[in-house]
């Protein structure tokens, strides 16, 4: 197999097991809670609710934009760092919103790096249909 599309592989497992993770999460508190559809204003199965969402919302952007960099032949190396900064974002943004209260260092952090993996995607993905 090509070693970009193996780089793409195991990172979009990665998140995919993470989105899987985090609905667990979800599920858990709301038994807990015993809340049976949405937050039911509990405050930690709202931070539960959103880690999830926010990861729902970013996740598959990246997964796509993994995708296309091995299509269009990107070294592994690069799909590695995209991969491995967008995952440890999305964790160190969960990790935030699940363990800390308000605006915190994890929630900073982790969308920084998540903005930061998506762009390098987004540019690198323009570079290599422009050369």
């Amino acid at each position: 197999m090509v070693p970009s599309i193996q780089a793409a592989a195991l990172w979009g497992g990665l998140l995919i097991l993470l989105l899987f993770v985090l609905s667990g999460v979800v599920v858990r508190r709301r038994r807990q809670h015993m809340v049976e559809f949405g937050d039911g204003g509990v405050r930690e199965l709202v931070c539960a609710t959103r880690a999830f969402a926010n990861a729902a919302e970013y996740v598959p952007a990246g997964i796509c934009g993994l995708i296309l960099l091995a299509f269009v032949g990107a070294p592994a190396f690069l799909i590695h760092g995209v991969g491995g900064v967008l995952f440890a974002g999305r964790v160190i943004h969960a990790l935030g919103l699940l363990y800390q209260r308000g605006p915190s260092f994890g929630r900073s952090t982790g969308m920084m790096l998540t903005w930061l993996a998506l762009l390098v995607a987004a540019v690198s993905l323009i570079a290599w249909s422009v050369i």
